[in-house]
């Protein structure tokens, strides 16, 4: 709620159109009447809000997406510890080709220091060379939110969804695993990590953790040995 402002003031203008989607998970600390209050408010960008009628992120990822109705669709926490400044780099590897599914990385450059924690970071590394082996890509980040792709391709990837089954709560893993079965070519973008300014993260290293794994499995299963 307390970035809804910054995020409509950063977020740079790319291609022919720019346009911003909100999706909204049933909060009660008034974050739907905060983002249109700010929709009115500003006028750089065409601007549309949803609320889920599901439940998680994952959720709330496929929802966003299939409103969206530009040429590239881009994901970002609205957290904003990726800057929205990030976001040009997404759109030019995507149009000169470098490659079709950009995924952001907090793993490269030094983090700010609450920005992750220890153990967090540890079990990151290791979940990337677990999903690198499933992918047969290297991916070094498969949980960072800021993501990119063409429309196009998401449409492809969301018809085969049912091939690995509605296993995904944070909505990363159906578009890496979709991504990898279409042979798409995914590019690891390093971005910066920065400490939240606002809010508190819903991960919980055990749970999460073994979601992971359980879904490292359910990869493995698809990908490599079907």
């Amino acid at each position: 709620m307390g970035n809804i402002r910054s995020l409509l003031e950063r977020v740079p203008f790319m291609g022919s159109g720019t346009e911003i989607i909100f999706v909204e998970g049933n909060s009660t600390d008034h974050t739907r009447e905060v983002i249109e209050a700010e929709i009115r408010r500003q006028n750089r960008f065409p601007c549309r809000f949803f609320s889920q009628t599901g439940q998680g992120k994952g959720d709330a990822v496929r929802l966003g997406l299939s409103k969206a109705q530009g040429d590239i669709l881009m994901i970002l926490d609205a957290d904003l510890t990726v800057s929205p400044e990030d976001l040009p780099r997404f759109y030019q590897a995507l149009v000169e080709g470098c490659g079709s599914f950009i995924n952001g990385v907090r793993l490269v450059y030094p983090m700010e220091k609450k920005a992750m924690r220890f153990s967090n970071l540890l079990g990151n590394k290791f979940f990337s060379l677990g999903f690198s082996w499933v992918l047969g890509q290297p991916v070094k980040d498969t949980l960072c939110g800021t993501k990119a792709l063409w429309k196009k391709d998401y449409e492809r990837i969301h018809k085969q969804r049912h091939y690995f089954g509605d296993f995904d709560p944070f909505g990363d893993f159906d578009l890496l695993y979709g991504a990898a079965k279409l042979n798409l070519k995914i590019v690891d973008m390093p971005v910066r990590y920065q400490e939240r300014t606002y809010g508190t993260t819903n991960i919980d290293r055990w749970k999460h953790g073994w979601m992971l794994l359980q879904m490292l499995i359910i990869g493995a299963m698809r990908l490599r040995f079907f």
